[in-house]
């Protein structure tokens, strides 16, 4: 059985946190945040206790109240002990391109430009090229070795946040942005058996050339999160 999370702020069903099958490991990395593993240093078995988690929200939490409580629920259930460090490790720095950027600031949308959502009828739409056909919002699809990123209103902080869970390095973002911005990102890439599309950019490519920003490796100090102690057996309710 795979692991199902739904519920929560920011949800249809902001009551209730609910987390079927769910890996130790990954309830501490929802908790604090964690995006990519290299920036986690925890036991291993934590990958391989799951538990089902029921959680109660109280009324109007914010989802970083919400993670407050998640966290407490682990030292008091589990004992967990965490702190903080840097170390340094391969990153990525986002910058701006030579010419770039190449989108603009966002708009407030007046209610005659906003498109109706597509029909949920659970299959996902792929445009004439293969690329997953994304409704507003802020959103990221992935289907037959095409990926597409929308951003609508969203930081340069989110997005370096969102590449770095595609390039598996954490990402500084240095472009010096401080506005929203609305984008689209689509990229081809390798997906199981089969081949990336040969005329699909690959993501450092689609980054520059689309949004005229650009990846730089770079040796960077990143905070990580590492586990001082943890239980695998939870104290009773």
């Amino acid at each position: 059985m795979r692991f199902v999370v739904n519920g929560g702020p920011g949800t249809s069903d902001p009551g209730l946190y609910r987390c079927q099958n769910c890996s130790l490991y990954m309830i501490v990395l929802e908790a604090y945040g964690i995006r990519l593993p290299v920036q986690f240093s925890g036991p291993a078995w934590l990958e391989n206790i799951r538990f089902d988690v029921s959680a109660k929200v109280p009324e109007g939490a914010t989802k970083e109240e919400f993670l407050v409580m998640l966290q407490d629920l682990l030292a008091e259930r589990f004992k967990l002990a965490v702190h903080n460090e840097k170390r340094e490790m391969a990153a990525y720095e986002l910058v701006v391109a030579k010419n770039g950027p190449k989108f603009k600031i966002s708009v407030p949308k007046e209610a005659s430009d906003v498109d109706d959502a597509p029909p949920d009828d659970g299959k996902l739409k792929r445009d004439s090229e293969g690329y997953p056909v994304l409704s507003r919002g802020a959103i990221m699809a992935m289907v037959s070795g095409h990926a597409r990123l929308r951003s609508e209103n969203q930081s340069m902080q989110w997005l370096a946040e969102m590449l770095s869970g595609q390039t598996g390095r954490p990402i500084v973002d240095a472009t010096g942005l401080k506005e929203k911005y609305d984008f689209v990102l689509s990229w081809a890439f390798q997906d199981t058996g089969a081949a990336a599309d040969p005329d699909g950019p690959d993501l450092l490519s689609a980054v520059q050339l689309q949004l005229g920003l650009k990846l730089e490796e770079k040796k960077r100090l990143i905070q990580m999160l590492v586990v001082d102690h943890i239980e695998k057996v939870p104290s009773e309710n």
